[in-house]
């Protein structure tokens, strides 16, 4: 039987659309001191005034921008931190892969810290710890150091998320939403830049910059963080002890299950390889026996009403399939314009620009219309968007460049995801604002999984072809065809509109 959240509401109502600047116009009176403690508890933010709720947004956004720059800086120094450190391809590429394995493992163990001793602590202690792993990272000697270190780092990155969704919930009053629905904005970006940044530290400084650039922000994100976010409210009542054996079956599971499928992405991989089968066995048990688990405790590490409750299963399932499998298959598009129609590596690199320009543009607009618009119809339009895309980038040009076509099929894709993405963030969190800590946590480790999981899988599929080209057209039309066929779980989406 699924337990019932603080602050979760089952049937939300209707509600008309409202006025986005009402609560500027008509501000009620501050709160202080114990009343604007109560009011924290009682899940009613103390209203604050729009420069301070701008200041607060741009802290957690800098700290989101950080750490998705940081997602995709690193790929473009691997060759100075293989030669730098002395080192072979196999084990450099475990610099790229330790942040992946450690982001995800420490998602969820974030969430469940941001809630239990408080936002703005986490928060800090997250931005100490990238920052300072940052700095080890810079400073390492050898490869193994800079693996380990990158664990680390990952761990205070996973902090981010969900530390900053909640600070936002929690002081945003009924401007929460549209807050929240701009995080999509900000993901593009590292994206786009981070290649950019690792290009020009690699090839006027050295690759340690790519880690120190983190120490002065870091810095900055402290004093800014103490100055304008307001302190955690004081908690009454004494915490229960964690839960650590479903920390460890679900660390356990996620961690087998990420190894089986990223052995797909190896050359000569194969599907029926004992490499394959027995960490992914070894991972879904782990995992049923996970959601066995918190079924069972008082006090479980993810309340399963999270998970498979009435709105959220339909939520998870979308970030997985239409958030992160669809990364996935943009990140493998410069392979597939370099292998069908021969592309440079600069052209083929520069095509996920559109679909990073589109995105940042479309969600946007989106966060801000989606009072009007509720959460099924953007999901419904960009998901097929999405469809779409993949269709036209498997075709071939019809009379137009290739360059320009993969462009066009790549931003279609991109105003998909942009349009979608505010709809899902916000659809899981106004039914339980009172758990947006893991509910982000539980949104970031779908994505990656889903991403990880297409990348695996596809790159499996390309390494038995012969033309590899145009069997990676053929894999763009099938998940095309399984994103059309999964539309119906918008259905199960709670509709919503207003402010949550």
């Amino acid at each position: 039987m699924s337990r019932r959240l603080p602050g979760f509401r089952p049937f939300p109502s209707r509600r008309s659309p409202v006025d986005p600047n009402a609560q500027i116009d008509n501000p009620p009176p501050p709160v202080a001191g114990a009343d604007r403690t109560r009011a924290v508890e009682a899940g009613s933010a103390p209203h604050l005034p729009a420069p301070r709720r701008i200041a607060i947004f741009s802290v957690v956004a800098m700290a989101l921008l950080m750490s998705s720059l940081d997602s995709t800086i690193v790929a473009t120094a691997f060759h100075s931190i293989q030669h730098g450190l002395h080192s072979s391809i196999n084990w450099t590429s475990w610099v790229i892969t330790a942040y992946s394995v450690g982001f995800v493992l420490a998602l969820s163990l974030a969430g469940k810290l941001s809630d239990r001793f408080g936002r703005r602590r986490f928060f800090l202690v997250s931005v100490v710890v990238f920052a300072g792993s940052s700095l080890c990272c810079a400073l390492a000697t050898n490869i193994y150091v800079l693996i380990a270190l990158r664990v680390v780092q990952a761990a205070g990155g996973a902090g981010f998320t969900p530390s900053a969704t909640a600070i936002v919930v929690e002081h945003f009053g009924s401007s929460r939403d549209k807050a929240v629905g701009l995080f999509g904005s900000i993901f593009p970006i590292g994206a786009m830049i981070g290649p950019i940044f690792g290009g020009l530290f690699v090839t006027y400084w050295t690759w340690r910059g790519i880690f120190l650039v983190n120490v002065p922000i870091g810095l900055l994100l402290i004093v800014l963080c103490l100055h304008f976010v307001p302190p955690d409210p004081k908690r009454t009542g004494g915490h229960r002890a964690m839960d650590l054996s479903g920390m460890l079956l679900l660390g356990v599971g996620v961690l087998a299950l990420m190894a089986g499928i990223s052995y797909l992405g190896e050359a000569g991989a194969r599907f029926s390889s004992p490499f394959f089968l027995a960490p992914t066995a070894i991972g879904v048990l782990g995992l049923a026996q996970f959601g066995r688990h918190v079924r069972r405790v008082a006090d479980p590490f993810i309340a399963p009403l999270l998970i498979s409750g009435r709105g959220f299963a339909a939520v998870n399932v979308i970030n997985v399939l239409y958030g992160g499998a669809v990364t996935g298959m943009l990140v493998l598009v410069p392979l597939y314009a370099v292998n069908r129609y021969q592309f440079s590596a600069l052209s083929s690199g520069t095509l996920l620009t559109a679909d990073g320009v589109a995105a940042i543009v479309i969600s946007s607009v989106a966060a801000m219309a989606l009072r009007r618009t509720g959460y099924r119809l953007p999901l419904y339009v960009g998901s097929a968007c999405i469809a779409a895309g993949m269709v036209m980038l498997a075709i071939r040009p019809p009379g137009l460049s290739a360059y320009l076509w993969l462009a066009i099929g790549a931003c279609v894709v991109g105003f998909g995801s942009g349009l979608s993405g505010p709809a899902s963030r916000n659809a899981g969190l106004q039914l339980a604002p009172d758990s947006s800590a893991a509910l982000a946590a539980l949104r970031s480790t779908g994505r990656q999984v889903g991403q990880i999981t297409a990348v695996s899988i596809t790159t499996a599929i390309l390494a038995q072809a012969h033309s590899p080209g145009e069997l990676q057209a053929k894999v763009y039309v099938a998940f095309a065809l399984l994103l059309v066929l999964c539309l119906p779980v918008i259905r199960r989406v709670t509709e919503h509109r207003g402010s949550w």
